[in-house]
């Protein structure tokens, strides 16, 4: 394990080809994310946050510069490499649930664990215990339809931390809540964060929610810049 930052980005740069020019959504971008640490990603809309997240996640590769975690580079690695760091060491939480319609929180929770290796028995004992943190252990065996948005959003949460990874990576967790269940969705995101010693970048247009975290950043001409 380094004695570093757990993640960071080192001018990263990310480009789309459109039919008559190219969009520059990172340039040079560089950032690290402390261990502990819970930063709040807070910029306008089609500033390019899901794109950030993407990358610093594995999901996409940057053109130019690289992301490290936890002392690794992982710019060059394999796509079956990068697989695998996102599968045990980066947990996502969307701002839809995605959770798997025909499975119960309780299995959709256990999911990943099994995916992993776990024993079924044993993903089963950490997927309640996480859900009862999440205060929705008594909805163990109800299918996502039948939890409030709350609910399945706190199950997502859940599912994103079953393998303990050591990112977690949320982009607008509460965007499709009310104020009143967005505030206890973050409330219970934040002590699981605060608990497990997680560090975790959570994109948020909610600046009062923002406010909570430990540090601010935004993305400005494709850097990514400290908020005062």
């Amino acid at each position: 394990m380094s004695a570093g930052p757990i993640l960071q980005l080192t001018n990263v740069g990310r480009r789309y080809n459109e039919i008559d020019r190219e969009l520059v959504i990172l340039d040079d971008a560089s950032f690290s994310l402390g261990r502990g640490e819970m930063v709040a990603l807070v910029a306008p809309s089609g500033a390019g946050k899901s794109t950030l997240l993407h990358t610093a996640g594995l999901l996409e590769r940057p053109d130019n510069g690289d992301v490290i975690l936890d002392g690794r580079a992982c710019g060059s690695l394999s796509d079956e490499e990068r697989t695998a760091i996102r599968r045990n060491d980066i947990g996502f939480v969307y701002q839809f649930h995605h959770l798997l319609p025909e499975f119960s929180a309780l299995e959709n929770v256990m999911m990943p664990q099994m995916i992993r290796g776990m024993k079924p028995r044993v993903a089963s004992e950490r997927a309640q215990q996480l859900l009862d943190y999440m205060k929705v252990g008594a909805r163990a065996s109800h299918r996502p339809s039948e939890l409030s948005g709350g609910e399945q959003q706190r199950v997502a949460i859940a599912r994103a931390v079953a393998n303990a990874p050591l990112v977690l990576l949320a982009d607008e967790p509460t965007g499709n809540l009310d104020p009143v269940t967005a505030s206890y969705v973050f409330e219970a995101l934040e002590a699981l964060v605060r608990q497990s010693g997680l560090s975790a970048m959570i994109a948020t247009h909610n600046h009062e929610l923002a406010l909570r975290m430990d540090r601010r950043v935004t993305l400005q001409d494709g850097k990514i810049t400290t908020v005062s």
